[in-house]
């Protein structure tokens, strides 16, 4: 089983955050959102993963890649680097990892976490991820017939559909077979919105009498915006927290601190006259002080004091002083 997983760009909706690493090396719950999501998949799938294929932009740069090899590394699989430097679409990132395209494989995009439960129906060709949603017209969603088949992607549908909302995530038998109908799209210039989309390599397989069907998540956490991603952060705490995982460093530095649970708190943290949570993340070497955090996601080495935080997401080495009277900020800060 081979995982492909396309990047795109650093994610400007995460600025300032997305300008020193890109939107899927964000640590949620203390680990990166690619990192989490490849394993949970791994998780579903119970199989052996011989590749991650990661599609990237090239100036991502040596570092990211190192990190991303390491992610497929640690699940006993090979790491292999593409790049998109083009935002042509999702089909053509698919086409830039085409010489891994043969065999099993999922195709998941990395601003999504999920938590899911289910076994791949040996019958189908296809199987499309999706969750069950109350506003299905802000998505694309898919049709079945009476076989629970799916037999159409409808994007954004003005009358109801169903309520099945493709989530970015497809288990394909062969993926050779996409392949081929995404080089069909290529070859023709075949475009929607300006672009190449897997939509289109996907309908061609229907077409054809391919069998798509749909694996259910019970969890869709999007990380598409600071809001999303600290609500996703506090979402995934209750999670590991329920699976009884350990998530507060042994060598945490209390001085008259208190750690409301769920949190995680990350190597040599330092907390003095401080409460930390519910729903906190603080990264390696954060340093918080006369400080209340709660609903927050604060990444390494951030310097917090005088603070009461709430909502509240803080990038790598930043220094924050809620008594602050002089000030240095940066492209896209926030302060509200």
């Amino acid at each position: 089983m081979k995982i492909i997983v396309p990047m795109a760009g650093r994610g400007s909706r995460l600025r300032p955050h997305t300008l020193t690493i890109p939107k899927p090396l964000i640590p949620v719950a203390g680990k990166p959102i690619v990192h989490r999501l490849v394993e949970d998949i791994a998780g579903v799938l119970n199989q052996d993963i011989e590749e991650v294929a990661f599609i990237i932009h090239e100036s991502f740069g040596e570092k990211v890649e190192q990190d991303l090899i390491a992610i497929a590394e640690k699940l006993g699989a090979k790491g292999t680097i593409y790049y998109q430097n083009e935002a042509l679409g999702t089909g053509h990132a698919i086409m830039c990892a085409k010489e891994s395209l043969s065999g099993p494989a999922v195709i998941a995009y990395a601003d999504t976490l999920i938590r899911a439960d289910f076994e791949l129906d040996p019958t189908a060709d296809s199987v499309i991820w999706v969750k069950q949603i109350e506003n299905p017209e802000a998505f694309g969603v898919v049709k079945l017939n009476d076989k629970k088949e799916i037999v159409e992607l409808v994007e954004k549908p003005k009358e109801f559909v169903s309520d099945l909302a493709v989530i970015g995530i497809y288990y394909f038998k062969d993926i050779a077979v996409l392949k081929q109908e995404l080089q069909n799209v290529l070859d023709n210039n075949i475009q929607n919105g300006g672009e190449y989309q897997i939509n289109d390599g996907i309908k061609n397989m229907m077409a054809n009498g391919k069998i798509f069907k749909t694996g259910e998540v019970s969890a869709w956490m999007d990380c598409g915006n600071k809001n999303v991603t600290v609500e996703t952060n506090s979402r995934m705490l209750a999670f590991l927290a329920e699976d009884k995982e350990s998530l507060i460093s042994k060598n945490v530095k209390m001085e008259n601190a208190t750690i409301i649970e769920p949190c995680f708190i990350g190597e040599d943290v330092v907390l003095i006259n401080a409460t930390v949570g519910p729903n906190v993340s603080l990264g390696n070497g954060c340093h918080v002080v006369d400080s209340s955090i709660k609903n927050s996601l604060v990444q390494t080495h951030a310097h917090i004091k005088n603070a009461n935080l709430d909502n509240a997401m803080i990038g790598n080495h930043a220094s924050f002083d809620g008594n602050f009277t002089s000030i240095s900020i940066g492209d896209y800060s926030v302060l509200e």
